[in-house]
């Protein structure tokens, strides 16, 4: 098989666009991410993660997938496995077939990272090119080259435990229509899906209100956690937005990508301001994460300073909720 690689900004979008590639169908990655509504935000202080709350900034794992192949038309396969030895006889089966496959795991077992981004984090997503003997071939989005990785450290990341547990998790693309997708419906659909799962949830920590619920349960971290566990969490929330995948900011700058491809595509100039908007609103989640780091830098867990990082994060909130109200009103 020839392995046509490429480097991706995310891990899933990252994916879905070596698998189209494979096909001969040449997608950049930010309008895979758009299609398939992959922006998102929810925090979850009752699910622990490391030790701490749980905060995402995308849609959950396999929803960019499953949305962006069923608006281009594809056919396509997932499925997990309670046997490892099964879910590793289905991808070789698979690979004899020269069929690439998407593969959800966590990034601790896999040994060709460097050592400070193998933590327990289960919901990462590789492409399996080949099988040589006991290793396999496989892209990494965040990496420029392809990899190899030995059988039993690819069955371990993909039986990980924690949360999520990938629990032998692949996925495929079975088949593509002939024709050229509908590139202005799959984007207006897109954006509907966007609108309705960031906009629509009814409890608070759910979308885009969740980013101010956030706000104010970083108000009271000194006084719940403590110095230590205030810090810890403040650390994990960023490292969950600067180091995996792209993070918060990472994720609004490919959504402002999307919007501005969009609409150079579809010749929808407003489209194109409103990408201009979600950069600057991406800006200011990462000088969210800038004041973040150097409040865990100096280790100045009091209220005042967590206050004043929980103040920067309600403009990010109020921003988005206001963003997208105005993108949903948009005729495409």
């Amino acid at each position: 098989m020839d392995f046509k690689h490429i480097q991706s900004a995310h891990c899933e979008s990252g994916v879905i666009v070596n698998m189209l590639r494979h096909h001969d169908i040449s997608v950049s990655e930010p309008l895979i991410f758009g299609i398939g509504s992959g922006i998102f935000f929810i925090h979850l202080p009752f699910l622990k993660l490391n030790g701490v709350p749980a905060t995402n900034y995308r849609i959950w794992p396999g929803g960019i997938f499953s949305r962006s192949m069923k608006l281009f038309g594809a056919k396509v396969v997932t499925k997990k496995f309670k046997s490892p030895e099964r879910s590793m006889e289905a991808l070789d089966e698979l690979l004899a077939q020269n069929i690439p496959v998407g593969i959800m795991c966590s990034v601790y077992y896999l040994p060709y990272l460097p050592d400070a981004y193998r933590f327990h984090f289960n919901a990462h997503n590789i492409i399996v090119w080949a099988k040589d003997g006991d290793e396999y071939i496989v892209g990494d989005p965040v990496l420029p080259e392809v990899k190899r990785l030995h059988r039993d450290d690819l069955k371990k990341a993909r039986y990980a435990k924690g949360f999520p547990e990938p629990s032998g998790k692949l996925y495929y693309i079975k088949e593509l229509p002939v024709k050229e997708p509908d590139l202005r419906n799959a984007v207006k659909k897109g954006l509907k899906r966007t609108f309705f799962l960031i906009n629509s949830a009814p409890l608070p920590f759910i979308g885009v209100k969740g980013i101010n619920y956030l706000a104010k349960k970083i108000e009271d971290y000194p006084r719940k956690f403590g110095e230590r566990k205030s810090l810890l969490a403040l650390g994990n929330l960023i490292r969950m937005q600067e180091e995996i995948g792209t993070g918060g900011g990472g994720f609004r700058f490919m959504y402002a990508a999307f919007l501005k491809e969009a609409g150079q595509k579809l010749n929808h100039k407003e489209l194109e301001s409103f990408s201009a908007e979600m950069t600057a609103i991406g800006d200011l989640w990462r000088d969210f994460a800038y004041h973040v780091a150097r409040i865990i830098k100096n280790r100045s867990a009091n209220e005042n300073a967590f206050a004043e990082a929980a103040g920067k994060l309600r403009v990010i909130g109020d921003q988005e909720i206001d963003f997208f109200k105005r993108l949903s009103k948009v005729d495409i």
